[in-house]
């Protein structure tokens, strides 16, 4: 006898017989049992849900892994600068130069001046003032990291280019604004 109205609808209609009936009843009693039941597909989609959110999860922990990396290295920098800065560089002559797009003015000794003219010290940015330091310490900060270099007189910076109009007039590199 058939368990549910339908099948005994279709038993007596003869579309399905008696065998044909106890299997598929079987077959439902064992996806009740078991547990399957249209949940392939609910486990298919959750597994994708997982496999997304793992994804994205990966994505964020990378990003803030960058970031934190990059706030150490940021970190490292400044204090590199602030142990190798040149100390007593207080004197009676100014040095001006360009950051960004405002003219900035420290004041220095000559000897300081002759050194940062000829590329030996190098201006940097130390949080909200400039630092001096030596050019073996910047270069191995400008590696690391861009932004921190403010003026560093490069002398293969200063080679000429073949088709420049200028090249026969001279600018004196320690010209007094």
């Amino acid at each position: 006898m058939a368990k549910n109205a339908l099948q005994a609808q279709l038993l007596k209609a003869g579309l399905v017989d008696s065998k044909k009936a106890k299997k598929i009843s079987k077959q439902a009693e064992h996806a009740k049992r078991t547990g399957d039941s249209d949940s392939a597909a609910a486990k298919k989609a959750l597994a994708e849900a997982q496999a997304k959110k793992l994804k994205k999860d990966q994505k964020l922990n990378q990003e803030k892994q960058r970031a934190l990396e990059e706030k150490t290295r940021k970190a490292n920098i400044i204090q590199m600068i602030k142990q190798h800065q040149l100390t007593d560089t207080q004197g009676e002559i100014t040095y001006q130069f360009v950051d960004d797009t405002k003219i900035k003015k420290i004041y220095i000794t000559q000897k300081l001046y002759d050194q940062i003219v000829a590329g030996h010290v190098v201006i940097a940015r130390l949080e909200d003032s400039y630092a001096l330091i030596p050019r073996p310490l910047a270069d191995r900060i400008d590696a690391k990291m861009t932004g921190f270099m403010v003026v560093s007189n490069d002398t293969a910076e200063d080679a000429l280019a073949e088709d420049d109009p200028y090249a026969a007039y001279v600018i004196p590199d320690d010209l007094m604004w």
